[in-house]
């Protein structure tokens, strides 16, 4: 489900960043999308979103209400036309992962990129400094590193920046072995 979130996401929020990126207004953007996704994701709203019975106009001026108000100011006429376009697709669900996405693209825009590594065992100091400054000059960008354990992977890491999965635990290398040995 996360996936299918993620999948219809994406195009709006890559739409909304080069809209706030030609109006030099990334700040101002991230900061309205983030607040209406922190409103979105309340549980009683988000019911309320993904409900069919409950006019999607009234949770838009709803989301609008309580993000002016936060705010102490409207919030930005094109984020507006954003949350009405994703009210008239009936995907307002799908703004905190749209907002997520683009954070994302504004860290990788500002040479920050968020790295999730998940390692069979917990991390020196020294191997998750080795392991940053290795990832810097791969993706040619400043990292910021997420580190998790996970026992299952029974040795090595598996790396997500974004779409990219480097896989580099047992447990990966013998499904892929396991794949291979398939007829």
């Amino acid at each position: 489900m996360a996936g299918d979130t993620t999948t219809v996401a994406r195009p709006y929020a890559e739409a909304a960043f080069a809209v706030a990126k030609a109006e030099k207004a990334l700040d101002a953007w991230s900061e309205a999308l983030d607040l209406l996704a922190a409103v979105a994701a309340d549980p009683d709203i988000a019911a309320r979103l993904g409900n069919p019975n409950v006019p999607h106009e009234d949770m838009q001026r709803l989301l609008f209400a309580i993000a002016d108000a936060r705010l102490g100011k409207a919030v930005p006429q094109g984020v507006q036309n954003l949350v009405r376009l994703l009210t008239r697709n009936k995907r307002l669900p799908v703004l905190p992962e749209l907002a997520r996405l683009f954070d994302e693209l504004k860290q990788a825009e500002q040479g920050l990129r968020h790295i999730v590594v998940r390692s069979a065992y917990a991390l020196s100091d020294d191997d998750e400094a080795a392991l940053a400054a290795s990832l810097k000059t791969h993706f040619g960008a400043d990292v910021e590193l997420t580190i998790e354990a996970d026992p299952s992977l029974i040795g090595g890491v598996e790396i997500r920046a974004d779409d990219l999965v480097i896989d580099g635990s047992v447990r990966g290398r013998l499904q892929q072995l396991s794949n291979e040995l398939q007829f």
